[in-house]
């Protein structure tokens, strides 16, 4: 019987064609559901044979950690060089939009504490 191994709702595509590549080099079967037209389903990457699911589940985690520190210090180099996305970087690019997004944001934080701080 097949075993939930990774669910790709909002996964980047570059790392669900790296955790498909991994199973595939490691020889691990699988299939993936897709959240379908309306995206009622759940996408996901299942184990086919349920004997080779702690070897998968091994091998993802160690992916997982891996590509976190990756991810981490390409951040940390970009922030050093000065290239990482900010708030400021927001604002320059789209004054508009990025002024209505923080009223909005001011709006939804009125209204749902104005009860509580009025006396």
């Amino acid at each position: 019987m097949a075993k939930l191994l990774f669910k790709m709702r909002n996964v980047p595509d570059d790392e669900a064609l790296e955790v498909r590549e991994l199973l595939e080099a490691n020889e691990i079967e699988y299939f993936e559901t897709f959240a379908g037209n309306w995206g009622m389903s759940m996408p996901a990457l299942w184990v086919k044979q349920e004997q080779q699911f702690g070897e998968a589940r091994r091998l993802l985690d160690e992916y997982q950690a891996e590509r976190a520190q990756r991810i981490k210090s390409e951040y940390e180099s970009q922030r050093a060089r000065g290239e990482a996305r900010t708030m400021w970087h927001s604002f320059v690019e789209d004054p508009f939009r990025f002024t209505a997004i923080m009223i909005g944001i001011g709006l939804v934080l009125y209204f749902s504490l104005r009860f509580f701080l009025t006396l």
